[in-house]
């Protein structure tokens, strides 16, 4: 029976993984916003992330340790309690790699 291949797999098409990642990177399209919840509540929302790139639920909790603050993961997108969207951008360059091109403010509301 043949080995079905993972998408990251048929993406690089044969490239060794310390190529295909970056490609990878490069090609996602961050958003970024804040919503105002119940009681007035901000929650930063972070949105364009790749679930099949990156694995979410470990990116929410370097987020939520480095930003002392709660969030969760939920329909392939992060939320964090808070307004916290300059930060998050710069964690998301620095740790992550992600190019800041690739990272916009979406204003809501």
């Amino acid at each position: 029976m043949a080995k079905k291949k993972s998408d990251l797999e048929v993406l690089c098409a044969g490239l060794p993984e310390d190529l295909c990642t970056p490609i990878g990177l490069e090609e996602q399209l961050v958003k970024i916003r804040v919503e105002r919840r119940r009681f007035g509540k901000e929650v930063t929302i972070i949105e364009g992330l790749d679930p099949s790139v990156f694995n979410l639920k470990e990116i929410a909790s370097k987020l939520k340790s480095m930003l002392a603050t709660g969030g969760t993961v939920k329909n392939d997108h992060i939320e964090l309690q808070g307004n916290h969207k300059h930060k998050v951008k710069q964690i998301l360059v620095n740790e992550l790699g992600i190019p800041e091109d690739n990272i916009i403010y979406v204003e809501t509301e």
